[in-house]
């Protein structure tokens, strides 16, 4: 994982909508910046969908920047290709870039692992937080680990991380939950070191 403290890398990606090529320096805000890795078929970003906007239009407006990039190989998963992507971002009404990692290259720089993959940077571009956006699940087996699948997702762990950021406070290291879902479907032989 990307460790806590370490700045947000670098990127230039074109959104799925407008076409037009954004970079970190765009997206950051005076308070913080959320860099969300997710797709459009993976069953545990589905679950997330309707939330990733609720959270985003409840925290812009207290200085958070947010983007989405799709890192997924859109030759085998044509559903997460840029035109689909479009669709999906004007469906779900993102009020947030939906940016195409077409080789994968800024997954790799963050080390995202998984569909959805959420990093919080703090005001200065750190990373403060890399964890779940909560613990509910996409179905409604009960999990392994107690986690409530199938509930409607409240975004509690992300929205408690980013409250404490504003706060002024620490996240602590316990909070910190690893995300669950999907592997990014790597390009064949563009796998990186840390997958598998």
């Amino acid at each position: 994982m990307l460790p806590l403290g370490a700045p947000a890398p670098e990127f230039s990606l074109p959104d799925a909508i407008s076409g037009k090529t954004y970079t970190l320096a765009d997206l950051k805000e005076s308070n913080g910046t959320v860099v969300m890795f997710i797709c459009n078929h993976c069953p545990y970003v589905k679950h997330l969908k309707e939330a990733l906007t609720d959270l985003a239009l409840d925290y812009l407006d207290q200085g958070i920047g947010f983007v989405a990039i799709s890192s997924n190989d859109a030759e085998a998963y044509p559903q997460d290709g840029p035109e689909a992507m479009a669709e999906d971002a004007k469906q779900f009404q993102y009020p947030f870039p939906y940016l195409f990692d077409a080789d994968q290259s800024v997954a790799k720089a963050y080390k995202a692992a998984c569909t959805p993959d959420f990093f919080v940077f703090d005001r200065n571009t750190a990373l403060a937080y890399r964890g779940q956006f909560d613990d509910t699940r996409p179905n409604h087996r009960t999990a392994p680990d107690g986690a409530s699948k199938g509930a409607r997702t409240t975004g509690r762990d992300i929205r408690a991380a980013l409250d404490a950021m504003l706060a002024g406070n620490s996240i602590p290291e316990e909070a910190q939950k690893p995300s669950l879902g999907c592997n990014i479907k790597w390009i064949p032989g563009n796998e990186p070191d840390y997958f598998g």
